[in-house]
């Protein structure tokens, strides 16, 4: 890691981010940084007009925050700073600058003309190194930046405003914030996607070491592939190694090695038959004289980056109808997929072994495909990024699909998990197709389960019914459980339906329950369950973020859960994790 040898450079200096991004802080603090964050007061009213380039802009804010960071620190908080790291990132279309929108419509304008189209992200950054000198601040300004292209699909109104009321673009620049829901907006990267979110890690880092470790003229090699661009390979890049020619490198040297820590190691790179191999041997030697082997290899960001790689992979199958292609075990070789989804081979045959290697697809050993036994693959990707889409006809029944195929995943888990033999009758409210309560009546003969939920839903219940099986102990009534009666039952089953919710609605539905249930009436409430030690599910913490399409909807810890159900007469809450995409959760009236 070529940062590694640069963080015992820094260990005690004072080293400050002139950013508040959220964003910028995460992807410094998970290389091993250590920092303080001081945001900049610069105001960003630089004439956009007077920059030859979008990126002569970027970097010009960008020095503007560092120094007026750096000016402020030492003038009214007397506390002069090492080195102050700012930053910009901004949206081009051509020579056209797209910052932070200032309203919806103008995130409408930004979107729209995203659509569609490829752009550049160009993020700017400033070193900023300072000194004190008769109480005098003397700065050393370096600077540099990073271009990234990024491709947007062709984007619906209903998608664009959906977007929009997610609330995200407001404070991204052109409107988008690629880490999150935006992501879904996103048809390919061309470049550094870290510099997409708000910092070029790898290009800093490079700096960084230019700074701390200038190569030297003879220890640089150019090692040329066929694919690959030419490289340079720095070798003994130890602090006894400089060239005395040089007074320049002698004098930089000097200056950042004030107050630093030595360093003892060296990094060298091995080219060797074609290949290059970095191998590290660094250790940093603290002021007690112990040595030691700072900052972990970033694997929380790799882990991050190759899930973006993963997400896209799979929904460019999708996309492409891969799985539809090979849905009930249909075996292709990568050439006859290539033929029907009118692709290359060569790309056709990567797509496929990257979903092979995800566990979407399984591939025979004579190299041939045939899809993974996971039912619906569309279906259950159009939920994901659709559930509050409920307007045409057309969405519904997308919708009502959706739901079907993941309850057919859960139904059984949810049905188990715990013993409901005592219970008579069962009111499954929001139950859609009735996959839960066909499982129910499967495990218990003797109960009688109702599902209720919105007409347009029951009027389309029959094409999903299970043929074949008795379910006349199934009944489903339509209605709108805020507005009308709710049939009375031993058993309420809230599955998926109170993430939906806010807190007012929530109270809402259980006084409504409450007030028709008996002491020794149940809930079984199947949702993410967040534990409350904030180690929290990432499916969850995802789900929740995807559901700002829907404004008050979200996911909740337990405790804030256990609150809800105890304030309605709700007690002995008991959870069941399934290991399942739906925990399980029972409360009984007391």
């Amino acid at each position: 890691m070529v940062l590694n040898p640069v963080i015992g450079k820094l260990v005690s200096k004072r080293v400050v981010l002139a950013s508040a991004s959220p964003r910028r802080q995460e992807i410094l603090t998970n290389v091993g940084l250590r920092f303080e964050v001081v945001p900049s007061w610069f105001k960003e009213t630089l004439e956009k007009s007077s920059f030859a380039a979008p990126y002569e802009y970027a970097i010009e804010t960008a020095k503007q925050k560092a120094l007026e960071v750096a000016n402020r620190m030492h003038l009214k908080h007397l506390r002069t700073p090492d080195i102050v790291i700012g930053a910009d990132t901004i949206v081009a279309v051509g020579k056209q600058i797209l910052e932070k929108p200032v309203d919806k419509q103008d995130a409408y304008k930004m979107l729209s003309r995203l659509s569609g189209k490829e752009h550049s992200v160009f993020t700017g950054v400033a070193i900023v190194h300072c000194s004190s000198k008769d109480n005098r601040l003397e700065t050393e300004v370096t600077d540099f930046y990073e271009e990234t292209k990024v491709k947007f699909a062709e984007l619906s109104e209903e998608l664009l405003w959906e977007y929009i009321h997610s609330g995200e673009p407001m404070d991204k620049a052109g409107g988008y914030g690629i880490q999150a829901l935006g992501g879904m907006l996103v048809e390919y990267v061309h470049g550094d996607f870290l510099n997409v979110v708000g910092f070029p890690l790898n290009h800093f880092c490079k700096k960084l070491a230019e700074l701390y470790y200038p190569p030297l003229k003879h220890t640089i090699q150019h090692v040329k592939h066929d694919s690959i661009p030419s490289v340079e390979t720095f070798e003994n890049l130890s602090d006894g190694e400089s060239d005395s020619s040089n007074p320049l490198q002698h004098k930089s040297a000097n200056t950042l090695e004030a107050n630093g820590v030595p360093l003892s190691g060296a990094v060298h790179t091995l080219v060797n038959s074609g290949s290059i191999k970095p191998v590290c041997t660094v250790a940093v030697e603290n002021q007690s004289g112990v040595r030691d082997y700072p900052a972990k290899f970033p694997s929380k960001i790799v882990e991050l980056t190759d899930g973006f790689r993963a997400s896209k992979a799979l929904f460019v199958a999708s996309k492409l109808k891969v799985f539809d292609l090979l849905k009930d075990k249909c075996v292709l070789k990568a050439v006859d997929v290539a033929n029907k989804i009118e692709a290359s081979v060569c790309g056709t045959e990567r797509l496929l072994d990257a979903c092979a290697s995800l566990g979407l697809l399984e591939k025979t050993h004579q190299g041939d495909f045939y899809c993974r036994t996971i039912p619906c693959i569309n279906k259950i990707l159009y939920s994901v990024f659709k559930d509050s889409c409920y307007h045409t006809v057309e969405a519904k029944q997308h919708f009502m699909t959706a739901m079907h195929s993941i309850a057919k995943l859960t139904a059984r888990d949810v049905a188990t998990a715990f013993d409901l033999s005592p219970f008579r009758s069962v009111c499954d409210l929001g139950g859609c197709t009735g996959v839960l309560a066909h499982e129910l009546v499967q495990k218990y003969p003797n109960l009688n389960v109702t599902v209720f939920d919105l007409p347009d839903v029951i009027a389309n219940v029959s094409c999903f019914q299970p043929s074949g099986q008795h379910i006349t102990s199934v009944m489903f009534t339509a209605g709108d459980f805020f507005k009308d009666n709710l049939p009375e039952a031993d058993l309420y089953i809230l599955s998926l339906i109170l993430h939906d919710l806010n807190d007012e609605k929530i109270h809402i539905l259980l006084s409504k329950i409450s007030a028709i249930c008996k002491p020794g009436c149940g809930i079984l409430r199947a949702e993410m369950v967040l534990d409350d030690e904030k180690k929290r599910r990432s499916t969850g913490l995802l789900q929740s973020l995807n559901m700002l399409v829907q404004i008050e909807g979200k996911e909740r810890n337990g405790s804030k859960y256990r609150c809800l159900l105890d304030h309605h007469g709700f007690t002995n809450e008991e959870i069941k994790l399934t290991g399942n995409v739906l925990d399980v959760v029972f409360c009984i009236k007391k």
